[in-house]
């Protein structure tokens, strides 16, 4: 009963996001209103406080490392593989096997799991994702794409990125102790409050649009399930490489449950615009929407089996 109270909540907000955009219920033009105050205003408002309060541990770099070194893999093997998973968009196909979308995806099914309190285990992984997101992979695109961006344009992308914000806000005044001082004046109940009322409709709006943006195109159903696998069997090594490199940490089930679910989790939600610019037709946007849809599935089911066999 308990698996069924925590998956019911999660299945029907994203079925209501579903049902939502085939009958019409909200707009292609009004789920982007509640994208963009979900993504650009209330979640970065979330990773600042997640970042802020948390005690972060001296292993965090390592594993922020081995993070950012097996995202950078993935797209060179993929590179390396793109005649198996489909010719045609191989020009797009291997950045898609990097990265996981943490914050939208992992993180509220996670919490949904184990609390609020523990989510900071999933933010970790997020900061390897931000680095290959927000600087490696626009480096990639601007070298890719004539070199159009200047390095003071990529710059500006780079730092005016509200996630980049949040985290370079929460992390350095995580470090010069600001939450300890806040914590002993009278201002700290305003601020607990204040972010309690900004966060609380963050998970139930993320898992609408989420059901919202579900759909796959049957067209390149072969190739997007060929990358599929790949992305799969590349993110069991993964997962594979924190038992071998960190047993300490997995030995504790709830870490374990967070590598789990995020590296089972779809690409990054953001990549699809940041390598926008390579798209050489209509085509290849709708790929990487279908791709990702398509891997929501596999995280669904992943995070069912954790919720009955091992939560």
């Amino acid at each position: 009963m308990s698996a069924l109270s925590t998956l019911f909540p999660v299945f029907f907000m994203v079925l209501l996001g579903f049902i939502s955009r085939v009958k019409g219920f909200v707009t292609p033009e009004q789920k982007e209103g509640a994208n963009n105050i979900v993504f650009n205003v209330l979640f970065p408002i979330l990773i600042f406080n997640i970042l802020l309060t948390s005690k972060i541990e001296s292993s965090a770099i390592l594993i922020v490392a081995y993070v950012f070194i097996a995202f950078c893999l993935t797209m060179v093997i993929g590179k390396l593989l793109s005649k198996f998973t489909g010719k045609k968009f191989s020009h797009i196909s291997y950045f898609m096997l990097t990265t996981c979308e943490g914050g939208n995806v992992a993180l509220p099914l996670y919490t949904s799991i184990v609390g609020v309190a523990y989510a900071s285990n999933t933010v970790i992984f997020d900061l390897a994702g931000t680095l290959i997101a927000f600087v490696v992979i626009p480096v990639m695109v601007a070298k890719m794409s004539a070199g159009h961006t200047s390095a003071k344009q990529l710059a500006k992308t780079i730092f005016s990125n509200s996630f980049v914000i949040a985290v370079i806000l929460g992390l350095g005044l995580n470090l010069l102790g600001f939450y300890n001082m806040l914590s002993n004046t009278i201002l700290i109940d305003v601020y607990t409050n204040t972010i309690t009322m900004v966060t609380g409709p963050i998970v139930g709006l993320i898992l609408f649009i989420i059901g919202y943006n579900l759909k796959i195109n049957l067209s390149t159903l072969g190739s997007l399930l060929k990358l599929l696998i790949v992305r799969v069997i590349l993110f069991v090594f993964v997962i594979i490489g924190f038992f071998a490199f960190f047993p300490h940490l997995m030995a504790d089930k709830i870490y374990m449950i967070a590598v789990l679910l995020y590296f089972m989790c779809p690409t990054g939600f953001a990549l699809p615009m940041q390598i926008a610019p390579l798209f050489k037709s209509e085509e290849d946007g709708n790929y990487t929407s279908a791709f990702i849809s398509l891997n929501m599935i596999i995280t669904l089911i992943v995070y069912t089996i954790i919720v009955i066999f091992i939560a």
